[in-house]
């Protein structure tokens, strides 16, 4: 008994009756220990938040249940803080002392009998309780620390392995080198309720995978203390952990696994099924090898998170049907998919680690290397469009969209999606060439009726001629008038071949031509086309032409655009033939190379909610089964394939303005105009005010 008679122990009473803490010094003392006692009232403002390392002693003797877990609760965190155990002294039956038990009460006492205060002093010396002497109460002479060789040995096994191999090493070599019956190492799941063994040994065997509530176990206190021992009678601390019942387990210490962010993430154990004493070394080695359990779980956990994130973000990239691929900072392939894969014609293998200088066709490396490398430079995102060679020789039209985000290691890395226009581009032109059909039946009677009359007066002139030349003789006389006749009908035969080139031109144009074209031009060409139907409307026609230099497009489709706006300025007047119908021709210069070219109407308008929709697809005003609803869509397309813009302005009952907004260009740098004729703006010079009944 010398060893306890070496040591005094700290004590706080919390509101023991004077009889009870005199009972309990008299059995301490009996045992040649002696109590530093200090009282407190429970519940007071003046409770500390930090006890004296030692034993925290609570009376609880009445009120309600909850009161007292609460209670428990609060005491129980100061004395984790503290180095203390709490011992609480109450009357209570077994299944509410173990609700005490759970909210952090190291053990409960009944107060009544003979043996309670010797008892308590038995529990006391299994605990790890510190003492002015520097060790603790309960430490025997006899440590159950392993052998040199037996920790050589345990250190050695766990070094070596990693992943779940780790935890099963581990439990087996603690086992063995701590001389116990078991050794389990657990994780806590997501919910926070249960603990997941990942490796349990018992009796010389590994155990099967088991999942068992945390509530009413000794690994709940490990987890709230970060560290728990039951030197004995585990079982009757925690009757609910019927796994310590049917393997006959007496002993038990566990620690806390916690990752580096100090969250508890599971725990490790060792049991025995006979009394477990252990020493302050014990618990150091005990809390090490947590401490390595929790790093490797840790790692284990980082691991299957970052191979779910692959699994997820590759599953994505090849539900994708764009070919994509990412890019290092040297143009190095890091992923692409299966759809770029099929588009090139290359499994992933020869793609990966390559540069686009590598995969792509010669004619093409520089221009997508420098739209890269533009991309990586300016760190924003971009698009261009360019044609593809496929793997099966098909030539492919795509768009390639560009962005540029921060890899892991702070270097940037360049994802491109590519998009297949090549469908999109022939529906395109279909619609397009759909269009100008529309059109044109639009125009048949007016074009039919600008061949009719000059063809009339061809034929005209021509029964006139042969009737002259049928004779047998010739009077000199008639040459004047036959010369006249011939020009005449040279005049109508050029006015019906003008018509046939400007329908020609319309509806047989290079859809992919791009050059400088004359926009006054243009316009004259599409105003004959619809001379007819401005004379059909009554519609009195103004060109106010200011001279404009040529702009980059396609004749063909820019009067496809011009014969559209005409025709629908024509459609919007509320009266047919009324004499103030008016369309109005304006070219001017907006600004350096943006030439302007505006249609402009008196008709009946638009309000705002038809102007927002206008260059919808589908989208008309007009009565069922009169046109598609695709006009304006397709001028939208066509201008902004041109580079240029077009707008409308237009208010109820105030008429319409279309604004086309064209890139001009020099013509000494883009190539000759697609006419060897003068333009009109090289005709006349001034700006012109003409109008045409």
């Amino acid at each position: 008994m010398e060893f306890w008679m070496t040591h005094s122990m700290h004590a706080t009473l919390l509101g023991l009756p004077d009889s009870v803490s005199d009972e309990l010094e008299r059995a301490f003392r009996a045992e040649g220990f002696a109590l530093e006692c200090r009282r407190l009232t429970p519940g007071r403002p003046s409770l500390p938040q930090v006890f004296p390392p030692g034993l925290v002693l609570l009376w609880e003797d009445e009120g309600s249940l909850e009161q007292a877990v609460s209670t428990c609760r609060q005491l129980a965190s100061v004395c984790a803080l503290s180095r203390s155990w709490l011992f609480v002294l109450t009357r209570r039956d077994v299944s509410e002392q173990s609700e005490l038990i759970l909210a952090g009460a190291s053990e409960c006492i009944s107060p009544t009998g003979e043996q309670w205060a010797p008892n308590l002093l038995t529990h006391v010396r299994h605990l790890r309780i510190p003492t002015r002497a520097g060790t603790a109460v309960g430490e025997p002479p006899h440590s159950r620390v392993p052998s040199e060789r037996a920790l050589r040995t345990l250190l050695s096994a766990t070094t070596a392995d990693l992943g779940h191999d780790f935890f099963r090493t581990l439990v087996k070599q603690l086992a063995e080198a701590f001389r116990v019956t078991c050794a389990m190492v657990g994780e806590m799941l997501p919910e926070q309720d249960s603990i997941r063994t990942l490796a349990f040994w018992s009796r010389g065997a590994f155990q099967n995978t088991v999942t068992y509530p945390l509530s009413g176990t000794p690994c709940h206190n490990a987890v709230l203390h970060s560290i728990c021992h039951y030197a004995d009678d585990v079982s009757r601390h925690f009757p609910e952990d019927l796994m310590l019942t049917d393997l006959g387990l007496r002993g038990y210490l566990g620690a806390a696994l916690r990752s580096s962010r100090g969250e508890v993430i599971g725990v490790l154990a060792i049991l025995h099924d006979q009394l477990l004493d252990a020493g302050e070394l014990d618990f150091s080695l005990l809390g090490a090898f947590a401490t390595r359990a929790g790093a490797e779980l840790e790692r284990i956990r980082a691991q299957a998170e970052l191979e779910r994130t692959r699994d997820f973000l590759r599953n994505t990239l090849e539900a994708v049907p764009d070919p994509i691929f990412v890019k290092d900072r040297n143009h190095r392939v890091l992923v692409v998919n299966s759809a770029l894969c099929r588009l090139v014609g290359r499994p992933a293998s020869e793609l990966l680690g390559q540069r686009s200088i590598d995969v792509m066709p010669e004619y093409q490396e520089q221009s997508a290397w420098e739209q890269d490398e533009q991309s990586f430079a300016s760190g924003q995102p971009g698009e261009s469009e360019q044609s593809f060679i496929d793997s099966t020789g098909m030539s492919r039209t795509i768009l390639t969209r560009r962005a540029v985000f921060p890899g892991a290691d702070g270097q940037p890395s360049l994802v491109s999606v590519l998009r297949d226009l090549t469908e999109r581009k022939r529906l395109e032109t279909q619609l397009r060439l759909a269009d100008r059909m529309t059109s044109m039946g639009t125009l048949a009677a007016s074009v039919a009726h600008e061949i009719n009359n000059p063809l009339s007066s061809v034929c005209a002139n021509l029964s006139y001629l042969g009737e002259q030349l049928s004779g047998d003789t010739f009077s000199p006389e008639l040459l004047p008038e036959l010369r006249e006749v011939l020009v005449e009908t040279e005049e109508g035969a050029s006015r019906v071949r003008s018509i046939v080139q400007d329908l020609k031109s319309f509806a047989r144009g290079d859809e992919e031509h791009q050059g400088p074209i004359d926009v006054h031009r243009v316009i004259e060409s599409s105003l004959r086309l619809v001379r007819n139907e401005l004379q059909r409307y009554n519609a009195q026609l103004e060109r106010v032409l200011e001279p404009v230099p040529p702009v980059l497009g396609n004749a063909s489709r820019l009067g496809q655009v011009l014969v559209n706006l005409l025709v629908n300025a024509m459609q919007a007047f509320p009266e047919a033939r009324s004499e103030n119908n008016r369309i109005r021709v304006i070219t001017r210069m907006e600004a350096p190379r943006r030439v302007v070219v505006e249609v402009e109407d008196n008709g009946k308008g638009m309000s705002q909610e038809v102007i927002e929709r206008i260059f919808d697809p589908f989208f008309t005003t007009k009565p069922v089964g009169v046109g598609t609803g695709l006009g304006l869509a397709i001028c939208h397309t066509i201008v902004q394939s041109m580079g240029g813009e077009i707008d409308v302005r237009s208010m109820p009952g105030r008429g319409t303005t279309f604004m086309l907004v064209l890139m001009s260009t020099e013509e000494e740098d883009t190539g000759e105009r697609e006419s060897d004729e003068p333009s009109l703006a090289e005709q006349s010079a001034p700006p012109r005010t003409y109008a045409t009944g």
